[in-house]
């Protein structure tokens, strides 16, 4: 049995093998970062190993550290494993860990979307898996997820129809991932869009690695109206909007599936664009795969997708209950 150590609240340690799994610190010679979000870059580590989109956006969110890049695909051999970065679907550069050893195999999902969104590099997945640790960010049946496609088109009406209409359309997206992936979606308006300052640098790399993310330039107070705005939840409180005579405000997240968002936030269309697997996809995958052990991460209730999963034979828990603290 693979020994697991929890090293913060993200992030793991497999101590036999000297691993870091998107942890922090200098507990593990090898560290491997599943993708640029901050709730999974190590807020210090000296050199760590992620896939070259992830390093780039890494160093753009100042990651002080050296990253050693990784291709999808290509097994890397440390003093007694080998670990192989599979694409998870979840954000340009996002990586699945598969770590094979003497005890078998392990599979560290970080973040996962399947189907991939259409801004990362796709999804994939070993056939054959031991122990799958796999978050579950969604982890109740009420979430499932429309196909990407359809709701690009609601995104893509949305705007069309406010700017018809003299408004301004504003989206609310995080910044790194679904800011991209709604400027995709808007690409093919062909209308100028603008992005937040925390925003930009990141829609270059993503341009750079060849997504199509539109006519787009930095947020602009004097020339915003008109325009398709981008910009964070949580940046609307600096005044953004007091610039914009008549805006059209649409929330874009999985968690606008709640209809307690739109009277919360006070918004006009809730469009529930998600870069993580849904309850149901993640079922599915799991009878797909059939591993020895699912463990439960990165999710506000593990029982539901525990209790469903033990019900279809597949031993399944949290993994505060596998993990060794010492």
């Amino acid at each position: 049995m693979i020994t697991i150590r929890q090293k913060s609240s993200h992030g793991f340690i497999l101590p036999r093998y000297n691993i870091g799994l998107d942890s922090s610190g200098k507990d593990a010679k090898y560290t491997f970062i599943s993708h640029a979000h901050a709730d999974h870059m190590p807020s210090s580590a000296d050199v760590v190993y992620a896939t070259p989109a992830t390093a780039k956006l890494m160093k753009a969110r100042k990651f002080k550290g050296n990253v050693n890049t990784l291709d999808f695909g290509v097994p890397f051999s440390t003093t007694n494993a080998r670990v192989t970065f599979y694409p998870a679907g979840h954000i340009l550069g996002s990586a699945m860990t598969f770590v094979e050893t003497n005890e078998g195999n392990l599979l560290y999902t970080g973040d996962f979307r399947c189907p991939a969104s259409p801004t990362s590099e796709g999804f994939d997945i070993p056939d054959n898996i031991d122990y799958l640790i796999t978050e579950a960010t969604f982890s109740l049946p009420l979430y499932r997820w429309p196909r990407h496609e359809l709701l690009f088109e609601e995104i893509r009406i949305f705007a069309s129809k406010s700017l018809s209409e003299g408004h301004t359309p504003v989206f609310l997206a995080y910044s790194l991932g679904k800011t991209q992936e709604v400027m995709h979606a808007l690409a093919p308006l062909n209308h100028p869009v603008q992005v937040h300052d925390s925003a930009f640098p990141l829609c270059q790399i993503y341009n750079d690695m060849g997504v199509d993310l539109g006519n787009y330039a930095k947020y602009d107070k004097e020339t915003v109206q008109n325009t398709i705005l981008v910009t964070p939840t949580q940046r609307l409180r600096n005044g953004m909007l007091d610039s914009i005579k008549k805006p059209k405000i649409a929330y874009v997240s999985g968690w606008a599936t709640l209809e307690s968002r739109r009277m919360q936030m006070n918004i006009d269309k809730r469009i529930p664009l998600s870069d993580h697997i849904d309850f149901f996809e993640l079922i599915a995958l799991c009878e797909r795969l059939k591993p020895q052990k699912v463990l439960v991460t990165h999710t506000p209730n593990p029982d539901i997708v525990c209790h469903y999963l033990n019900n279809r034979k597949i031993s399944a828990s949290p993994i505060e209950s596998f993990i060794t603290h010492a």
